[in-house]
């Protein structure tokens, strides 16, 4: 079994998909380890999105992740990055599957509903971002 990081960005909170989206995580064969509503500070979201300082898109995206709370999962399966990347779908919603999360409640490249880790490593390091160990266990 493998793990990896998911949040479920302001959009698809405010919007009341919170509840679709476990829908599609539990019917993809993830267990959720830990799960926890939050809502972001600026320091928190500047430290975790840090990778992308210095990027065009860094400060609306600091903004667009502090503007209401998230939904922060620890997502355990076999090959979870890759299937947790898969069911999200392509950060443009236009290009995801039909059935991704993507496809189904995001609006735009930038109110894109979830992130999702990109490799094993990140998402080690991601899921110590925001849970403790006890909270994984």
């Amino acid at each position: 079994m493998n793990r990896t990081f998911a949040i479920i960005k302001p959009d698809a909170v405010a919007a009341g998909n919170i509840g679709g989206i476990v829908n599609l995580i539990e019917k993809n064969g993830f267990k959720i380890i830990a799960m926890r509503m939050q809502h972001l500070t600026r320091k928190e979201a500047e430290g975790f999105y840090a990778v992308h300082k210095g990027k065009g898109f860094y400060d609306e995206l600091v903004v667009f992740m502090t503007e209401s709370p998230v939904v922060l999962l620890a997502l355990e399966r076999e090959d979870a990055v890759a299937k947790w990347r898969e069911v999200m779908g392509a950060t443009n919603p236009a290009n995801a599957a039909a059935g991704t999360v993507r496809k189904l409640y995001a609006s735009s490249i930038g109110r894109n509903a979830a992130h999702g880790s990109d490799s094993d490593e990140n998402a080690a390091i991601e899921l110590a971002y925001f849970f403790r160990t006890s909270e994984l266990n």
